[in-house]
């Protein structure tokens, strides 16, 4: 199917948001979480992003939806945007953004591990094979560059759970995802899917929040400025302008050529951790990025081709 005709310059600046901004979010969280509590941090930006789009679904006088689909968008929220994002944000009190982006660049080979339906297709080709293999052996190298100075807080073994929640996280990213594209109704727009994705997760997250006795403690007039910042940042860059960037950007371009972002995320967050709070990442961690960035471009190859291909045609 043909892609709509867009303007060149606002595909451009879509590109730079899914670039550029998603690749900051993960400095925004460690902003954030200097003054608020990680389940708090994440409730609070889910459910203003969440408001936000209700009131621009009103404007626009979108359909809503039918219970079922309600209830496959808010189960994929949870498990996204909870067990995913929320675990990302928890983790990162114990490892830099830089390290966090870098772990996470491993989501595609959990994708292609967990969606079992497509094995016969992935694994009958040898550059997703090769991806795969070397992804893996980019990860033991990440992991074995890990010391304590390249810990925030120089506790090598806390940083150690923190890599454990965002593999985790990242199972919990993928199994929203599948759970989303197998169950949820044809005909829903993305506005509407993302707003009860994000109120789901924000409910979910303030519970949380309230059973680990996050709320008792908070005082919002003590919150410094830059936690807000971080905050807003999140809210309205990270969970809005890029997340509808990137759902516009895939109407119009490639899929395949939408998810280069996997490469640049990673690049961008270790780049802003070190110029602004000075995140520092051994010689080991930096050439594991550069490994498993090959792994996910070998393993996405396929698809790239048959793209461009289809696009040509």
């Amino acid at each position: 199917m043909a892609k709509q005709k867009a303007p060149q310059w606002l595909i451009v600046l879509a590109f730079m948001a899914v670039y550029i901004v998603w690749g900051t979010t993960y400095l925004a969280v460690i902003y954030g979480l200097r003054g608020f509590p990680p389940f708090m941090l994440s409730a609070l930006r889910y459910l203003m992003a969440g408001l936000l789009l209700l009131g621009w679904c009103f404007i626009r006088k979108e359909k809503w939806p039918g219970w079922q689909a309600v209830r496959s968008c808010s189960i994929s929220g949870i498990f996204m945007l909870v067990g995913g994002s929320g675990m990302v944000a928890w983790a990162e009190q114990y490892v830099t953004s830089g390290q966090a982006a870098i772990v996470i660049a491993a989501e595609p080979f959990v994708f292609l591990l967990a969606d079992r339906k497509r094995w016969k297709e992935y694994f009958s080709s040898w550059f997703i094979i090769a991806g795969l293999l070397i992804g893996f052996m980019g990860i033991l190298l990440f992991f074995g560059g890990s010391d304590a100075a390249s810990a925030p807080a120089g506790d090598f073994a806390t940083q150690w759970i923190g890599y454990g929640a965002i593999l985790m996280g990242t199972v919990f990213w993928v199994g929203g995802a599948l759970h989303a594209e197998g169950r949820m109704e044809k005909g829903i727009s993305n506005t509407v899917s993302s707003c009860i994705q994000l109120f789901a997760g924000g409910i979910c997250s303030s519970l949380l929040s309230g059973i680990s006795g996050e709320w008792g403690k908070i005082r919002f007039n003590e919150v410094p400025a830059e936690a807000w910042a971080g905050l807003f940042y999140l809210v309205i860059f990270g969970s809005l302008i890029a997340y509808m960037a990137f759902t516009w950007l895939i109407t119009v371009r490639p899929p395949a050529l939408v998810s280069t972002h996997t490469y640049v995320n990673p690049v961008v967050a270790v780049l802003v951790g070190w110029v602004f709070v000075n995140e520092q990442l051994s010689w080991m961690q930096l050439l594991a990025m550069v490994v498993i960035l090959l792994g996910v471009l070998l393993t996405n190859f396929p698809s790239y081709k048959l793209s461009f291909n289809q696009q040509r045609a």
